[in-house]
């Protein structure tokens, strides 16, 4: 029998999402919270107050205090704002150490860039939170999937509150959150790529902006910034001839038919995402409608339940002339807000439901048995992987970059997003390229002093002097 020892724990940035993961930490026994980092004294107090044991964490307001440290750090939590999610992960990843990071992992074209080039000498096993993934409704649709056949048309919906008041409210600022379709969106990209089982192609979008000036405090800024986006449409279609074995049930896949005039991309699969940031008391906050040629899943939220619907066989809708009987259509409903509805180990970890529908606590479950795993010799695999935080991170991006209610001559015209950034921050980006750029372009002979040189500059880039003040 394998002991399995405690996992130390250090969390960088304890606002509502650190304090969310650390609700759900507190009730797994495996975990112990060592270390906690923030540049808030108030958010600081908040988390500490949260912790029930007798040993409470050591405290630091400087990211550096805490990275030399690092030798006694099984697990850091990464929930700091978001422009910050890509300098951290160029500085920890360096060390062997597992990390749950916080989404967007990027927030720029820069920023991807970076942890593209830099990922191949990553040591860190890294895993991106991505709680949408693990909510009882959605993932019982995503069990059920194969019972609908080939999928060919996935929707989200979400009509919710407008954005909460962060810290120095930098979730309303383009250049730090990413804007809307990144910041938000992410998670809805992610679970496009899961659900579908394909990669996007293509997207198109429209969106509105400004709507939410008085209730953001744009009116009341001297520095007239830009607004986020506050409502949009999203078209998407993806790669033909890539469906997920997973939409397939035994032998009932057959081939799509040629016809003239319609074209593999016509018959491929088709995505569209709504998002209204202005909708407070809508009936269902988040709906979830997966469509395959056998039936059909729609997931509601917060009513937490999937509706599963078959379509009628030839010998149950015999007359074509009229509509299908009532009685042909079969429909089953799941009430997910029974856990153990949805998953085995239901009883096995807490359940009060945060903000996410329990979600972060099945994630904290997953990712506990991983980090064992790793320490005790095996290999850590992620249900989210660096990989998958990054595409859904560029699916956003390209939904922004298409904007077609813009026009160019009022000077609106889509340009890639600038993240904010210290000197310290962009430093680490640069380097991190810079490194890439040697290795790649220049003849091994002349490249060995200079790219030894710059990695030695990006491994000892700890620089924090302007990193206070998240």
């Amino acid at each position: 029998m394998v002991i399995q020892r405690q996992i130390s724990v250090a969390i960088l940035g304890v606002g509502m999402m650190g304090q969310e993961h650390i609700s759900y930490m507190q009730e797994y026994s495996q975990i112990s919270i060592k270390f906690l980092c923030d540049t808030e004294t108030s958010m600081m107090q908040k988390a500490l107050s949260m912790i029930s044991s007798e040993d409470k964490p050591e405290c630091f307001s400087e990211e550096k205090n805490l990275l030399d440290r690092v030798g006694e750090i099984d697990l850091l939590v990464i929930a700091t704002p978001n422009f910050m999610h890509t300098p951290h992960l160029l500085r920890w990843a360096k060390h062997p150490i597992c990390i749950l990071v916080e989404k967007p992992v990027a927030i720029s074209e820069k920023q991807v860039l970076a942890l593209q080039v830099a990922s191949p000498s990553f040591q860190a096993n890294i895993w991106v939170a991505m709680e949408y993934r693990f909510m009882p409704a959605v993932q019982k649709l995503y069990q059920l999937l194969p019972m609908i056949g080939q999928i060919k048309n996935v929707t989200i919906r979400e009509n919710r509150f407008p954005f909460l008041t962060k810290v120095g409210d930098w979730n309303k600022d383009v250049d730090k959150s990413g804007d809307t379709l990144v910041e938000k969106c992410c998670h809805f990209f992610d679970l496009f790529r899961l659900l579908s089982g394909q990669e996007m192609r293509s997207c198109t979008s429209k969106i509105q902006r400004g709507l939410l000036d008085h209730e953001y405090g744009y009116d009341r800024r001297e520095d007239n910034p830009f607004p986020i986006i506050d409502s949009a449409y999203v078209l998407l279609d993806f790669l033909p001839g890539n469906d997920s074995e997973i939409n397939l049930v035994n032998d009932d896949y057959h081939q799509q038919r040629k016809y003239k005039g319609a074209t593999p991309l016509q018959q491929s699969t088709l995505g569209c995402l709504e998002l209204c940031m202005f909708a407070d008391g809508s009936r269902h906050q988040e709906e979830i409608i997966v469509t395959g040629m056998k039936g059909r899943l729609e997931a509601y939220l917060p009513e937490n339940k999937v509706f599963h619907y078959t379509r009628p066989s030839k010998s149950e809708w015999v007359d074509r002339s009229q509509p299908p009987p009532s009685n042909s259509i079969k429909e089953e409903i799941i009430d997910c807000s029974i856990l153990s509805n949805v998953y085995s180990f239901a009883d096995e970890i807490p359940q009060h439901a945060g903000h996410h529908y329990c979600s972060t606590a099945v994630e904290w479950k997953y990712l506990i048995d991983e980090v064992h795993n790793w320490q005790n010799g095996g290999k850590f695999v992620p249900q989210v992987s660096l990989e998958d935080g990054i595409a859904a991170v560029e699916m956003g991006m390209k939904a922004q970059a298409n904007i077609s209610n813009t026009v160019e001559e009022e000077g609106m015209a889509a340009t890639p997003l600038v993240a904010y950034s210290t000197k310290s921050s962009e430093h680490l980006l640069n380097l991190a390229i810079e490194v890439a750029n040697i290795s790649i372009t220049t003849p091994k002979k002349q490249s060995q002093h200079n790219l030894q040189e710059c990695e030695d500059d990006y491994n000892n880039a700890n620089c924090f002097e302007e990193e206070k003040g998240w």
